[in-house]
């Protein structure tokens, strides 16, 4: 489908040849649902990448649909203002699990049962992807007919090749599920459970696969990975995004991208290139996206091609290491105001057991760069609750911060202009299939303290903001992020209360703190464990017992090593 302005949220080019142009009758409609606002959904370069994939197929008719600014507008479609109700297919893409509630109040201001095992076959199929479903699906599963695990090109196609709408549901589902791989239909399997309420076991009661394995693409360069509607009313407002990369070769061991993307692939620079030349044909605005795009080996090559070719470039991600003057350079050039590092921790000892792989002069080197370089203001991120964590390392983010806002005051003396340090801390929240998917997470009293140390350390200095996320907030991601079945009930009172979480907390007849503040067991069933990402679980166990003696371990080779099992 050719690239397209979205200035508006109706306004399209007439060249479209897309979802706008097809006939409704006699195609499969497919409704994909952002669960969060306009601005954030089309921000989302695996979201647009989607809605490319299904309006490319013949059969197929696709249109957007986001949840609305106002809680009392109905859920339409942005081509054609339809109702969800009146598609075959809903399709929600989820990168966020706090997003998961979303879904509920899509589906309720869409008149549709809330409840999977209360929709017929007159009802639309409810489907869901995206990485928070591959990631652990089972807290929304008692609301969605089936699920994506996994990445979209590999599977979408398949699905289609099999689906017909108008027939019974559990029957298409079931013939989907045997014969597409990636597809998670949680009506096929149960789950029971200890008295202590950990999962006894999980198995599936139906000819499907006990396990499901991920779909990924081996050569993501065979397709370009690009904006196909470029909007103002984004995060990235009117910039052409560009997928470098995907995955991470670092192995940070609070990081599940770094785990589930593996094996990390980059993009060809041939094939940058050309989605480069799609983009300035259209806007000079261009943003790299993927978590390791730093490491791309042709950076350089990549950054003076964009250049001559007049687009002004930002990246998604840069590592603290991988910041050399030319790239620093290439941001001024394009007009970049901030650009971020992430120490994750203050204290060596702790970037060790996270598997940061970067030293304090690295981090020092890189503001002193950055400054250098004719950018004004830096963002630091810092977490805070990481396992092993003492008062000691909190103090030291602030000690950090100190000598990094001395570095940064010296060399933009030199620049006669002083910007600003902006230091996000965040609470971590452990996260399936990493190195820490056992370990319990910081209650909030001690996250509390822990912010208010880091905000009297750095008081006194100028020039220096801190941004705290509530640790509230991610008492509810953890909760998710670590959930079973039975968590679904905690979405259910939230949508019921408004989105009012601390009286849906109130009302759960289960114990949330069981899920977010206990230590698992090694020999644990884990609600996440019937999806193969290719990763032994020895593999992360030993990871984590590396982390518990502040050991580091190498990079992702990102060759067949076997060491981790995703290469075979």
């Amino acid at each position: 489908m050719p690239w397209r302005k979205d200035k508006k949220q109706k306004d399209f080019s007439k060249s479209e040849t897309g979802a706008v142009h097809k006939q409704w009758k006699g195609h499969v409609r497919v409704a994909l649902v952002y669960p969060n606002n306009y601005e954030v959904g089309m921000s989302n370069l695996g979201f647009q990448t989607v809605y490319d994939i299904l309006n490319g197929l013949d059969h197929i008719l696709c249109e957007r649909a986001f949840l609305p600014e106002s809680n009392t507008d109905p859920v339409k479609t942005i081509e054609s203002s339809r109702r969800l109700a009146d598609f075959d297919v809903i399709a929600f893409s989820v990168s966020f699990e706090n997003d998961f509630s979303n879904i509920l109040s899509i589906l309720e201001r869409a008149e549709l049962p809330l409840k999977a095992n209360e929709r017929g076959t007159p009802h639309p199929l409810i489907m869901a992807g995206g990485v928070a479903c591959f990631i652990n699906p089972e807290p929304v599963s008692r609301y969605i007919d089936c699920f994506i695990i996994g990445e979209a090109e590999g599977i979408i196609e398949s699905f289609f090749d099999y689906y017909e709408p108008g027939i019974e549901k559990r029957k298409i589902l079931q013939k989907i599920a045997k014969h597409v791989p990636g597809i998670y239909v949680p009506a096929f399997y149960e789950t029971s459970y200890n008295k202590d309420g950990t999962i006894r076991s999980f198995y599936s009661i139906t000819d499907v696969p006990e396990k499901i394995k991920r779909i990924y693409c081996e050569d993501i360069s065979r397709k370009c990975t690009c904006s196909k509607i470029i909007s103002e009313k984004t995060t990235f407002d009117r910039t052409f995004l560009i997928e470098a990369s995907r995955g991470c070769p670092h192995g940070c061991r609070f990081c599940a991208a770094g785990y589930i993307y593996r094996p990390t692939r980059f993009r060809s620079l041939s094939s940058l290139i050309k989605c480069l030349d799609h983009g300035i044909a259209e806007t000079y605005k261009i943003g790299f996206i993927g978590a390791a795009v730093s490491d791309f080996p042709d950076i350089a090559e990549l950054c003076n091609t964009a250049q001559e070719k007049g687009a002004k470039i930002s990246f998604s991600s840069l590592r603290a290491d991988a910041l050399s003057r030319e790239l620093v350079a290439a941001l001024e050039k394009s007009g970049v105001k901030t650009a971020t590092i992430a120490p994750d921790a203050g204290s060596q000892r702790m970037r060790d057991v996270i598997n940061k792989g970067i030293n304090e002069d690295q981090i020092l080197a890189a503001a002193e760069t950055i400054v250098e370089g004719g950018i004004p203001n830096i963002k630091l991120y810092f977490m805070i609750g990481l396992p092993c964590e003492t008062m000691d390392d909190v103090e030291a983010i602030s000690t950090l911060c100190r000598k990094i806002k001395k570095s940064f005051l010296a060399s933009s003396r030199k620049k006669k202009r002083i910007g600003q340090i902006t230091v996000s801390v965040n609470p971590f929240v452990p996260k399936p299939f990493t190195p820490f998917q056992w370990v319990a997470m910081d209650e909030l009293s001690s996250l509390k303290k822990k912010i208010l140390q880091i905000k009297a350390g750095l008081k006194k200095e100028a020039n220096v903001r801190i941004d705290a996320e509530s640790p509230k907030r991610s008492y509810i991601q953890a909760l998710i992020s670590r959930g079973d079945r039975r968590v679904a009930e905690v979405l259910s009172l939230a949508n019921s209360n408004g989105g009012n979480w601390a009286n849906a907390l109130k009302s759960l007849p289960l114990n949330a703190d069981f899920y977010v503040y206990r230590e698992r067991s090694f020999d644990e069933t884990l609600p996440w464990d019937f999806i193969d990402h290719g990763i032994k679980k020895s593999f992360l166990l030993k990871e984590y017992k590396k982390a518990l003696l502040g050991k580091a371990s190498p990079p992702c080779p990102m060759n067949s090593c076997r060491k981790c099992g995703v290469c075979k």
